[in-house]
């Protein structure tokens, strides 16, 4: 007979029982050797693809590793990743803030600031 269940991979998997301070040190590292376009656009596909919202030293490494690959629509698009990913608008609120420090010193501006006219959208 065959089985209708599966087995459970993650013992497999290096990343099953990670804690968020581990998925934080980890990422942050990622971000701090990109190289390229793709590395960054591909360390933040799989940062974000995870059920939680990446810590602002996660972000702040994102951010500075789009600048250092002179990527500026990817550093705007990763705020548009945390507006995405959290549950409410104080909560995006509170992420601008605590990241205002590292946009303002990198000149990453906000899409809501970019095209005000598009905030609905």
């Amino acid at each position: 007979a065959f089985s209708t269940s599966c087995k459970k991979l993650s013992a497999h998997d290096p990343h099953a029982e990670e804690s968020f301070e581990e998925f934080s040190a980890r990422y942050e590292k990622e971000f701090d050797q990109v190289q390229d376009v793709f590395e960054l656009q591909r360390n933040l596909n799989n940062a974000f693809a995870y059920d939680l919202v990446p810590s602002t030293s996660v972000i702040t490494a994102a951010l500075k590793a789009a600048r250092r690959v002179n990527d500026y629509p990817t550093a705007v698009r990763i705020f548009e990743g945390i507006k995405a990913k959290v549950e409410n608008q104080s909560q995006y609120d509170e992420y601008v803030k605590e990241l205002q420090s590292i946009r303002e010193e990198l000149g990453v501006n906000l899409k809501e600031n970019l095209f005000p006219e598009n905030t609905n959208a």
